[in-house]
């Protein structure tokens, strides 16, 4: 979809463009440093992917490097390690949305959903996510989905569940909607091919229209964010200068009206180039190294 607003419609955000880079890198700094709601947890270190099993010692290790800018983390699987994610963040006071990671192999999907039961009785989810994206992807029908939400909420009562996917399945699948405690929404003007300078007033509506199916819910982006290079998708430019402008205005936006958003990521990925191009390896704040970006 290509998004393209009137010229009567004022930009969104900040105006940067006066802005010299050092001075975007120093307004960058000083908005990481006062700190963020949420962070997607980017656990795969160069050379690894799905599939590759994870060590404690680089949870830990990457776990250290964004604890002092975030209050969650959200991370995306029970198993192969990922099941450790939650359990690090309570070691760094961090509270957590944990993902059980759901697919066309029935075989991975009962042990994520029995990983994600398992860490919830022990205490390390705040927000249970029962699958990402599996409609957007086709992966499931609404009906199967919901045996997998009603499964879990069944199990772990006491706990706060949701599924997450973009933001418009919540109102093509309004049972999906009304099954969960939370709609956890993820919001990409960029994947939308849309402009940086009317990105945020884009995902303003995009967090509307969320709302509006949610019906009285919280809602919470669960994924936002802007790449810092690769190819452009439509009208969407990835740079630094565009990552960090996306940056700021998300995070003013968050702490202005008190909206809680999973900035997606925190650590660039090289295997995602497979899946979305060369673009999907540069959404982290830091790099591939554990370095600030900008």
């Amino acid at each position: 979809m290509s998004f393209r607003l009137g010229k009567h419609l004022a930009l969104s955000g900040i105006d940067y463009s006066g802005k010299s880079p050092e001075q975007l890198q120093i307004l960058f700094k000083q908005t990481l440093e006062a700190g963020m709601h949420g962070l997607c947890y980017s656990a795969y270190e160069e050379g690894q992917q799905p599939g590759d099993i994870l060590t404690i010692e680089q949870i830990r290790r990457r776990m250290a490097v964004i604890a002092p800018y975030t209050k969650w983390i959200r991370s995306f699987s029970c198993i192969e390690g990922n099941e450790l994610v939650p359990q690090v963040a309570r070691e760094f006071g961090i509270k957590t949305l944990v993902g059980a990671w759901l697919g066309k192999d029935k075989d991975l999907n009962e042990q994520e959903i029995a990983g994600l039961i398992q860490l919830a009785k022990a205490g390390y989810v705040d927000i249970a996510a029962v699958g990402n994206e599996v409609l957007y992807r086709k992966d499931f029908s609404e009906e199967e989905l919901l045996e997998y939400i009603q499964r879990v909420k069944s199990a772990i009562p006491e706990t706060t569940v949701g599924y997450v996917d973009a933001y418009y399945e919540f109102t093509d699948c309004p049972k999906i909607s009304e099954a969960c405690d939370v709609i956890l929404s993820n919001c990409y003007p960029f994947w939308e091919g849309c402009q940086i300078d009317y990105s945020l007033v884009y995902m303003k509506q995009m967090y509307q229209q969320a709302m509006l199916a949610a019906k009285g819910k919280k809602v919470i982006i669960t994924e936002t964010g802007w790449p810092s290079q690769g190819k452009s998708f439509e009208g969407a430019e990835p740079s630094m200068e565009n990552a960090i402008k996306y940056f700021l205005n998300t995070q003013q936006w968050s702490r202005e009206e008190n909206i809680e958003i999973f900035y997606f990521s925190s650590f660039d990925e090289s295997w995602k180039v497979g899946a979305e191009g060369d673009v999907g390896a540069y959404w982290g704040l830091w790099d591939m190294h554990q370095h600030l970006k900008f």
